[in-house]
């Protein structure tokens, strides 16, 4: 990129907390935050928000009538955002964009109308507004107060870089200055959970890590959901406050072979990299935050393709999908926080049971992946 792109802020929710301190010590924990539930007719294990984020979540929700009517998708996202604006130091006179997307939406919202519905024969008054895919970002920005554009999409898994790369876009094209991305997912559902298992990508697994995520050898698919809404604030040019800048993005799409594959040695992702280290020598890129969802082709399908593009001279690669699950849309915000953080205290977090990489004395840039149904890639470029 000709101009380089600054994070001032970054803030999420997730079942890792609700700041930095207390995310970093979980991430540094070997312990994963998976805890059993009963859904979709059976104890299933996922990710939920910590206890402490769940309580901000409800006094955010009781602080104003009309929240009361939201999906838990919305309410995630702007507690996340509140507190990134926050801590860019931006305030409701600042003009921005926003672009807060979500795989799944309103899920628990949608389901609990469409119950209602099947049982009653009656659509409640809010049922539309509130499970409208465009209904996060236009929250936000009212929670916000902001007067900027905004702008919700879905893009599967993706949706969160995808989120990042219009943003980027926006800040280049001179049509606005500071722009907030991300996204939010709340998918914790019967009906959610009932598709990952129809789809037999859901973990069975009773072992100390149920989501076998960048497990190279495993046998059976083990990709468990979470929950969880992550944001970041972009500036254009190197601001004194950034906590990392965007390098490089690359993206690219696969053309469908199935509903949900993508090929072999996922071109997608060769391509999406290629593209964000095009002016960069391989040999710079410290780590990558794999997307490795924790199901067999798609973990072993990424690591190809990193092969393709780095050769025997690998990063080193980790994953938060094994501790955190798979949280859709949020997932590609989530890791970027990952790869900050890393950043920031120099140390890299590995994946428990992976085979031992060379470690690199420092870890000056890392690369973000994420991909959704249908070959959607993303690849972001980090640097401090």
């Amino acid at each position: 990129m000709s101009q380089i792109i600054s994070i001032t802020a970054l803030a999420s929710i997730s079942p890792l907390g609700n700041n930095p301190k207390t995310i970093w010590e979980n991430y540094k924990s070997i312990n994963h935050c998976f805890t059993n539930h009963f859904l979709d007719h059976k104890q299933t294990f996922v990710a939920q928000l910590d206890e402490d984020s769940k309580t901000i979540v409800e006094e955010l929700k009781q602080s104003d009538i009309k929240y009361k009517s939201l999906d838990k998708s919305v309410l995630y996202a702007m507690v996340a955002s509140r507190k990134a604006m926050q801590n860019a130091g931006w305030t409701s006179n600042d003009v921005f964009g926003i672009n807060i997307g979500s795989s799944r939406g309103a899920t628990d919202l949608f389901e609990k109308h469409f119950q209602e519905y099947l049982a009653t024969g009656k659509a409640q008054t809010l049922a539309s507004p509130t499970t409208t895919l465009g209904n996060i970002s236009s929250w936000v920005a009212h929670d916000l107060q902001s007067t900027g554009p905004e702008i919700s999409h879905s893009i599967t898994c993706s949706t969160a870089l995808h989120a990042l790369l219009n943003g980027v876009a926006w800040l280049k094209s001179g049509m606005a200055d500071k722009f907030l991305v991300g996204g939010s997912e709340a998918p914790l559902t019967d009906f959610t959970i009932g598709q990952m298992r129809a789809l037999k990508i859901y973990s069975n697994s009773e072992e100390q890590y149920p989501n076998r995520a960048f497990d190279l050898e495993k046998t059976q698919n083990g990709m468990i959901l979470g929950e969880g809404a992550s944001v970041c604030c972009l500036e254009i040019g190197k601001k004194e406050n950034a906590l990392a800048f965007v390098e490089d993005i690359g993206y690219a799409t696969e053309i469908l072979e199935h509903n949900i594959s993508i090929s072999a040695e996922a071109t997608c992702f060769q391509k999406s990299m290629k593209m964000a280290l095009q002016n960069t020598d391989l040999s710079e890129v410290d780590a990558i935050v794999m997307h490795a969802p924790g199901t067999k082709a798609g973990d072993l399908t990424e690591y190809k393709a990193i092969q393709k593009v780095f050769g025997t001279n690998l990063p080193m690669l980790t994953t938060n999908k094994w501790k955190i699950g798979h949280t859709f849309g949020a997932s590609g915000i989530l890791s970027i926080e990952m790869a900050i953080l890393m950043m920031q205290h120099q140390e890299f977090i590995s994946v428990p049971y992976a085979k031992t990489q060379n470690p690199r004395k420092q870890i000056r840039k890392v690369l973000v992946n994420a991909v959704g149904f249908g070959g959607n890639a993303v690849s972001v470029l980090l640097s401090i």
